[in-house]
């Protein structure tokens, strides 16, 4: 049975140097490659983070940060909710408190954006891109639909804008020249019975270089139409 956390959304500027270091403990156990100027860099390019803390000994135990900010495609303003570094320790996997707290967070700065919302996400790792078909409908991209050209034309920009080169658009995947940092082995296995879920044996498919540290490019929208009825459990 996983143990329980405790999340907390906050402003990156409310970290202490304590925290920082204590989020980095926990990045470079899972993260091969990694070193304090990658993790720093990621983490400077975000303007909230959300902490996940053992309720007894207030610990860090994991977190995920977060860049909210506006963007235009084909002239017309968008919100953009893009998901940068998301680690948890082992002992806590299976608690629903990282994607309880990041519901509530969006739903309270989605007030702030303009409309409609995305979620810009890239995964490297089976189990950060199980969250989409866990809590959203509709999300690109995935197995059983084609994209459609309006949602790949937001992919398209929304990920030239933020990865530029490093954005390989005929395959939807990002390769950092610089900085990727593979899993470690052991925390995300691929295994023949996870493959048999359609949505995992599609993320390997699309992300052949997931290993090396390969990002695949994921986006949806952020509506309460769009909550799958585990999302919207979640944000109650």
């Amino acid at each position: 049975m996983a143990k329980s956390l405790k999340g907390e959304a906050l402003p990156r500027s409310d970290l202490t140097d304590h925290d920082v270091q204590n989020m980095f403990d926990v990045f470079q156990e899972h993260y091969e490659k990694t070193t304090p100027e990658i993790f720093h860099r990621d983490l400077d390019g975000k303007n909230w983070v959300i902490i996940l803390r053992d309720p007894e000994s207030k610990s860090i135990q994991g977190f995920s940060t977060l860049a909210f900010y506006e963007s235009a495609v084909n002239e017309k303003p968008v919100g953009v909710v893009y998901s940068g570094d998301t680690i948890i320790r082992p002992a806590y996997w299976g608690t629903s408190e990282l994607p309880r707290t990041w519901g509530r967070l969006i739903l309270a700065m989605r007030e702030r954006l303009p409309k409609p919302l995305y979620w810009l996400l890239i995964s490297s790792g089976y189990k950060t891109y199980r969250f989409l078909p866990t809590f959203f409908k509709e999300f690109y991209p995935r197995y059983d639909q084609p994209i459609p050209p309006e949602i790949q034309d937001v992919i398209h920009h929304l990920a030239r804008e933020r990865f530029g080169s490093e954005y390989y658009p005929e395959s939807g995947i990002v390769r950092f020249a610089e900085g990727a940092t593979p899993l470690r082995d052991g925390v995300a296995e691929i295994t023949e019975r996870r493959l048999k879920d359609p949505h995992i044996a599609f993320f390997v498919e699309r992300n052949p270089g997931h290993a090396r540290g390969d990002e695949l490019v994921c986006l949806t929208h952020v509506d309460l139409d769009n909550f799958t009825a585990a999302g919207l459990r979640m944000l109650r």
